[in-house]
């Protein structure tokens, strides 16, 4: 008779795996990727809805809507005009190259098939025409040059156009020589008959020495000591009028 086995009641009948808490990164990579995963779904349809939103626009303007159309320019006029400015850093050209596009697309949006985005296709055409433009100046050496318009650096807004010395007064100056002017023709006016009349032939009128003579019934050396004397009474009367003026 075959013995009986006996099963020793303080041994397991089989080992149990222990309980193991996950780990920190773990726990902190679900709420990442969930994070993410929403953030790409949420991107997805807001790109789905702009794609909706764009196809309507054609097709409201191939079906005679012109309104439809300066929502596109108005929806994507910035965006063409970056990509212009940044492959010709001129903003002159960008602008022109931006309005080139949209009269492309006005032209060319009833074949437009929806192959891809209508977003796509404007910054295709943008493209097509910066790099044309770029390389008709490439050719005549413009790409040697820099804009007025360019930035200083890309920390400033500052751009070249500042740093060029402008012939427009200021309004401090144009103060000044207002009065300055105000006080000549002062002056002027206190001068004899015969001293302001040179004067005037040879400081206002830019008349030659010759000139004023033959104008005078004078010589060429009269002229020039009446010039002479003539100037010598207005510092004088200017000296009285402002002190500044004082050749001391």
């Amino acid at each position: 008779m075959a013995p009986t086995l006996i099963k020793n009641p303080t041994m397991p009948a089989s080992p149990v795996a222990p309980l193991v808490p996950p780990s920190r990164s773990t726990r902190r990579s679900r709420p990442i990727n969930e994070r993410a995963s929403s953030e790409r779904a949420a991107r997805s349809a807001a790109s789905s809805a702009e794609a909706a939103h764009d196809a309507e626009l054609v097709r409201r303007f191939n079906g005679g809507d012109e309104p439809a159309f300066v929502e596109i320019m108005t929806r994507y006029r910035e965006k063409i005009f970056s990509v212009a400015l940044a492959l010709l850093r001129n903003r002159a050209d960008a602008e022109e190259i931006a309005q080139d596009t949209f009269i492309r697309a006005h032209r060319g949006l009833a074949r437009f098939r929806g192959d891809s985005s209508l977003a796509t296709w404007l910054h295709r055409i943008a493209v097509n025409l910066a790099r044309n433009r770029y390389w008709y100046f490439f050719r005549r050496r413009r790409h040697a040059t820099l804009s007025l318009d360019c930035a200083l650096s890309e920390d400033s807004d500052a751009t070249f156009a500042d740093l060029v010395a402008t012939d427009a007064p200021s309004p401090a100056r144009e103060a000044t020589t207002g009065e300055f002017s105000a006080l000549v023709t002062e002056c002027m006016d206190k001068l004899d008959a015969r001293h302001r009349e040179i004067l005037t032939l040879r400081n206002l009128l830019n008349r030659s020495y010759d000139e004023i003579a033959q104008s005078l019934g004078i010589n060429v050396g009269t002229v020039k000591s009446r010039i002479a004397r003539a100037r010598g009474n207005l510092r004088s009367l200017l000296a009285e009028a402002c002190p500044e003026f004082a050749p001391d």
